[in-house]
């Protein structure tokens, strides 16, 4: 058996991975398996560089604010800012203090300077303006959607003034509370307000689509996109607060698979406009449900990866990765028996698995699933497999 798996790793590289698939996906994800952890990124940055290079990828999607993204993707395409503060300004989750993400918004902003547009590579956040914590308040999304509709749009088609929407969402603290993701009367989601806040954002991303022909004329396509980013963003945004107001058991499903399906909708925006590379956690690329366990128990939901991939088909593929150990965090060398321990045993410090070929090298015994003494590594389900076009294994990381 240790001969037939060696005989499925691959080095980690753009024709290695599209060697493993039919065609070139318009939505190619990449997963990772925890957070924070710089060696498995700096991993994503050289094999996106090639992608970038040999295959014609013109976009790169993060799990990150989509909103704040577009301070990032203004500095890649023009110099906007500087690095310091898009770093900063332009990422959630902290994601902007990683030293790997910091090298590849250095290297998308040189790759760029001095070609035509359609030659640049785009940035994209696609996660929502979420938290564990909460959510962010809808004002910014919404103010910007008005904004742009109020500028370009015949103002008695607009379906309220500036004051009214300021009026309406009330202090921003009032959204933003962190006590309202554990106590549903805290959040204002389901307020007089809010119910009319969501009735008007539908009716300004209905105005938006009924005049998209003279708005994408009287503007730019790039205005256009960024408005019904705006749009998504809103709508989004007021349903996860209305979610958190739910008082039902089903409240954490509800929450969890509205952020994922935000991140869907944002994902399959991205493809319309061109070929993307994507990374986030494996659990929000999977093609099958998530699941996580949580204070109000274990949850499951559809994640992003299945509801694009269930309208893309073979133009979404999914390339998780697996780690070794993760010492620094307590995790050691993986038990033999799990996909991880038998992965562990091959020689290199990291490569591709053809997952198919894993599969038939395992035979009729299925691998045990590897047990995490840390929350925050998530092992590969073995029951994956087959729902996977790729594996990228990482044998050792070392602290970032």
């Amino acid at each position: 058996m240790a001969t037939d798996i060696k005989d499925t790793a691959h080095a980690v590289d753009a024709a290695a991975v599209m060697g493993l698939l039919r065609s070139r996906p318009r939505l190619l994800a990449l997963g990772e398996p925890t957070h924070g952890e710089d060696a498995p990124l700096e991993l994503r940055n050289e094999l996106f560089r090639q992608l970038v290079e040999q295959e014609g990828y013109r976009t790169i999607a993060i799990e990150s604010d989509c909103v704040r993204g577009l301070l990032v993707d203004d500095y890649v395409t023009s110099g906007t800012g500087t690095l310091d503060e898009v770093m900063e300004q332009g990422f959630s989750h902290d994601w902007g203090s990683s030293a790997a993400n910091r090298a590849l918004v250095r290297w998308m902003r040189a790759h760029n300077d001095g070609r035509s547009a359609s030659e640049r590579v785009r940035f994209a956040g696609f996660d929502g303006p979420l938290e564990i914590t909460g959510a962010a308040s809808p004002r910014q999304a919404l103010t910007a959607l008005h904004g742009y509709l109020a500028a370009h749009v015949d103002a008695q088609l607009v379906p309220c003034t500036a004051p009214t929407l300021d009026r309406l969402l009330g202090a921003d603290d009032r959204w933003t509370d962190p006590a309202a993701m554990t106590d549903p009367a805290r959040s204002v989601g389901r307020s007089a307000e809010a119910d009319r806040l969501r009735l008007l954002a539908d009716e300004l991303v209905t105005l938006l689509d009924v005049q998209a022909p003279h708005l994408i004329a009287e503007t730019f396509r790039d205005d256009w996109d960024r408005a019904c980013l705006y749009g998504r963003t809103a709508t989004g945004l007021l349903r996860y607060h209305h979610g958190m107001a739910d008082t039902s058991p089903a409240r954490m499903t509800r929450l969890c698979a509205l952020r994922d399906a935000m991140m869907a909708h944002n994902l399959l925006a991205l493809a319309a406009r061109g070929p993307v590379l994507v990374h986030a956690h494996n659990s929000h690329l999977q093609r099958e449900k998530s699941s996580m366990r949580m204070w109000e128990g274990r949850v499951e939901w559809w994640s992003a990866g299945a509801l694009v991939s269930a309208r893309l088909g073979e133009e979404y593929a999914f390339v998780a990765t697996a780690l070794g150990t993760i010492r620094h965090q307590g995790v050691d060398v993986p038990p033999r028996d799990t996909v991880e321990g038998l992965l562990y045993a091959l020689p290199q410090d990291h490569c591709l698995v053809d997952p198919r070929g894993l599969a038939t090298a395992l035979g009729d015994t299925p691998p045990a699933p590897r047990m995490s003494p840390w929350f925050g590594y998530a092992p590969l389900d073995p029951a994956h497999l087959a729902g996977i076009d790729g594996l990228v294994f990482v044998r050792d990381v070392p602290r970032s």
